[in-house]
């Protein structure tokens, strides 16, 4: 099987964040054809369309051309308001510009959203999958994956404590992996 690099973008810039550690989690049981590559996002200026007329800052080029080189898009976040955090937003503007350069286009992507409550960012999630349906992003529908109680549920390690919940993400990442292969 070919080998597919899939781009990781975290929506937490928190040096501990959770949803980090369950991105690295996710790296460690999927399919070992996937390769992984953590894009940074917490670098990007909010997004100006002056830029794109005036000259992009360094950290938009490499961004852009970073996801152009990707093979998939695996999208790991928590909910702030309930919504995608603002970060996320961003990388999201500054990647689908200039108009008509959209370097999203056409990656086969996942959804995961990490919280600490209960409602597990039903609300990021599927803002997210809103935005990706207009990138032209083919988002894997089923099945979905909603994170709750994450502080509760890893260990020290960054581990999951509850074999049902690492058989689930294990399922969910061969799915994932099964999907990127469609494209």
């Amino acid at each position: 099987m070919n080998t597919k690099t899939v781009g990781i973008v975290i929506g937490s810039l928190r040096k501990d964040s959770f949803n980090k550690k369950v991105a690295h989690f996710l790296t460690t049981i999927a399919p070992k054809h996937l390769t992984f590559q953590t894009l940074e996002i917490g670098d990007l200026p909010l997004y100006n369309q002056d830029f794109d007329e005036e000259g992009s800052p360094e950290s938009y080029i490499r961004l852009r051309k970073e996801i152009k080189a990707l093979d998939a898009v695996l999208f790991v976040t928590p909910e702030y308001n309930r919504s995608v955090p603002g970060v996320l937003k961003n990388a999201l503007d500054v990647a689908s510009r200039p108009y008509g350069q959209n370097a999203w286009k056409g990656k086969p992507a996942a959804v995961v959203s990490v919280s600490i409550g209960n409602i597990s960012g039903f609300g990021a999630n599927h803002h997210l999958r809103q935005s990706l349906t207009f990138l032209d992003m083919p988002t894997l529908q089923q099945p979905e994956m909603y994170l709750g109680d994450i502080a509760n549920s890893l260990d020290e390690q960054g581990n999951f404590n509850d074999a049902k919940t690492v058989e689930l993400l294990t399922s969910f990442m061969n799915t994932f992996a099964e999907w990127i292969n469609k494209f």
